[in-house]
């Protein structure tokens, strides 16, 4: 009986359409168990692995990396070996893939994992509301916004094992190594044709099995730096638990904001803004188009003021390449907007070009959309510098992560009345604390301190800055 060739297609992956191929993890002629990963491919939020239905011979690609995918695009076909029976699962040979082992590697490619899509940024800390800085914050999460991604066609290469091949390790074990600072490269895999256990992460990260490379170079990874394992504790033994599982914004989040934390040496200028002539303005600008349905917010307001420092300080709207800093031209400004399922970080492009009703416009539409679930990733990338306000939540300060590969980012807590001294006596003014986080290797203190002095003497007299 000669051998069958079986199509392997993708499977159900949610909502998800023309998403790209970032590895192929076979080449033409190999030979593949039930489970093993073929390819892997990459939503706007999320990586998964395509599992092979059934044992047998890889006999032709149909996709290449940066091919772009749907639920029953064909990837690849499969030669079952001979008497198999095919991709029935057949009388034929044991690897051949019994029906239910078959039906389990369809459920797990479904399965959506938490790995991080390079193409979004995660938010760069908490953040409040895109409303009033006066005014309560929606609930709060994140994710976020960052540089226009490296196209498909040209993702990181796959790492390594000692033997040069490619890593074989099931989404769950990814993202528990993620979670416990394993670098892969290290576990040797204990499961079928050598794939990575949970198991197998676990016990390199209690000790058992060779560390981490070293870090060779300043373009290592946070998984090259030489940290202790995540501590494990069994808290069940000093009393109850429940164990609550983080929204998926959140999973997302978490490795960008640690590599941002450890990358990025972080320094926060703190000041204060006096927005009492501001805030009049504010409102009889809203009493003025209320039958327009636009809101004037304070955050539209500082993505004005914003645009303006930015142009008085271009290192501040730039990104750092190498041995060279990428100066923009243009001015696309994130803001940090509260959903249910955490922070996301909508984008206003060309902010320098919209006058300040466009602005308010488009920052009630992002936001609702980001309550809602709706955001386009387009709508969530490019950034050149954010604004992470929080709104009515309380605060005099914080420090606001960098979110890469921007250099800066504002933060912006709430307002309060304060006696302040004009020369001759204290007066209540409205004042707002600002608190700027920035990359020191490429912005200094000096610098910092002048950005923000200028950004208080924009918002103090906004309408001037306008003109």
């Amino acid at each position: 009986m000669s051998a069958t060739a079986t199509k392997v297609e993708v499977p159900d992956i949610g909502d998800f359409d023309d998403v790209p191929v970032i590895e192929i993890l076979v080449s033409v002629g190999d030979s593949v168990a039930v489970e093993d990963p073929l390819v892997t491919l990459e939503s706007d939020k999320a990586t998964m692995d395509v599992p092979a239905p059934l044992a047998g011979v890889v006999k032709e690609i149909s996709v290449s990396v940066g091919d772009r995918v749907s639920q029953g695009s064909v990837l690849m076909s499969l030669e079952a070996p001979d008497g198999d029976g095919g991709g029935g699962g057949g009388d034929g040979d044991a690897g051949g893939g019994e029906p239910a082992e078959q039906a389990a590697a369809a459920d797990r490619a479904a399965e959506q994992t938490t790995a991080p899509a390079e193409s979004v940024e995660a938010p760069s800390q908490p953040a409040g509301s895109a409303e009033s800085v006066e005014a309560p914050a929606q609930p709060a999460g994140s994710a976020e916004s960052s540089e226009t991604p490296a196209p498909p066609s040209a993702p990181a290469a796959p790492a390594r094992t000692n033997g040069g091949g490619p890593i074989y390790a099931s989404p769950s074990a990814r993202r528990l190594a993620r979670e416990l600072g394993v670098d892969l490269r290290s576990v040797t895999g204990s499961g079928r044709k050598g794939r990575i256990t949970k198991d197998d992460v676990r016990s390199l990260a209690d000790g058992g099995g060779a560390p981490a490379p070293a870090a060779t170079g300043g373009a290592a990874g946070v998984g090259g730096l030489d940290l202790l394992p995540w501590p494990t504790v069994d808290f069940e033994k000093f009393g109850p638990v429940e164990r609550v599982q983080r929204s998926r914004i959140q999973r997302i989040s978490a490795p960008n904001l640690a590599r941002n934390w450890v990358m990025i040496p972080h320094v926060t200028h703190n000041d204060e803004a006096d927005i009492t002539d501001l805030e009049a303005w504010r409102k009889q600008l809203n009493d003025e188009h209320s039958r327009e349905g636009v809101k004037f917010t304070m955050v539209s307001f500082l993505v004005a003021a914003c645009v303006t420092a930015l142009k008085q300080f271009p290192n501040f709207n730039s990104s750092l390449d190498g041995d060279e800093l990428v100066l923009k031209r243009y001015y696309n400004i994130g803001f940090a907007a509260d959903t249910p399922g955490g922070l996301l970080v909508p984008v206003i492009k060309d902010a320098d070009k919209k006058g300040l009703k466009e602005i308010a416009g488009e920052l009630t539409e992002l936001s609702g959309l980001a309550r809602e679930g709706k955001l386009s990733i387009d709508q969530m990338r490019g950034a050149t510098f954010t604004i992470s306000s929080l709104g009515g939540i309380g605060g005099t300060s914080f420090t606001p992560i960098v979110n890469a590969p921007e250099v800066a980012i504002l933060g912006v807590t709430r307002a309060a009345m304060k006696p302040v001294w004009n020369g001759s006596e204290f007066v209540p003014r409205l004042m707002v604390p600002l608190s700027l986080s920035y990359d020191h290797r490429v912005i200094d203190g000096a610098a910092a301190a002048r950005f923000v002095a200028y950004l208080v003497g924009v918002l103090s007299d906004l309408r001037r800055a306008l003109l």
